[in-house]
């Protein structure tokens, strides 16, 4: 069966760079194949590299002639962020910036999740205690387990095996999450 080509294309090279370097230090050993296309895909805010795939089928064929340089396909533009859905998920947090409940649907929990993983700081090593204490910092309802096995779930964080270790994961955020940073301050 042959292969078609996928095209791939990063915001920031620097940012790519980051993100590989986490991965590969994360992973502590030499990775699959699967292992790096899933890398590069992640670093470039899809989930995996089947996301990936699919994301460039939708968009339909990359011609390629054998020999042909290869070029990146143009980005899509940008989506609008939903106001409504950052305007209701501010309305979780206090004057504070303390997220004050957990909200019952899940398009919002993600959302109030990435306003905590934009205050986490990037590049940095985390053992439980030191995430948990941070996150005990950032909200209001004691459940900081909840919050912090649901930043691994939804991939902003990257823990060891053994959960010594935590990092955020660089990836790009949903488009709602600038106005509702604005939204908490």
């Amino acid at each position: 069966m042959p292969r078609s080509p996928i095209a791939f294309a990063a915001d920031d090279i620097s940012t790519l760079a980051k993100s590989l370097r986490t991965e590969l230090t994360t992973l502590g050993q030499v990775p699959s194949h699967v292992q790096l296309l899933n890398m590069l895909a992640r670093a470039t805010g899809h989930a995996n590299f089947q996301h990936l795939r699919a994301s460039a089928e939708a968009a339909g064929p990359a011609p390629v002639m054998e020999g042909a340089p290869v070029t990146l396909a143009p980005r899509a533009a940008e989506p609008s962020p939903d106001m409504r859905r950052a305007h209701r998920a501010a309305g979780f947090f206090d004057a504070e910036k303390r997220l004050v409940s957990w909200p019952a649907k899940t398009n919002l929990q993600e959302l109030c999740l990435w306003a905590l993983w934009a205050r986490l700081p990037a590049e940095r090593s985390f053992t439980e205690r030191e995430i948990s204490m941070l996150i005990e910092s950032w909200h209001l309802f004691g459940d900081r387990a909840l919050l912090r096995r649901e930043m691994v779930d939804y991939g902003m964080v990257r823990r060891t095996q053994d959960g010594r270790d935590y990092r955020r994961v660089e990836r790009k955020p949903p488009p709602e999450l600038r106005p509702l940073l604005e939204a908490i301050g």
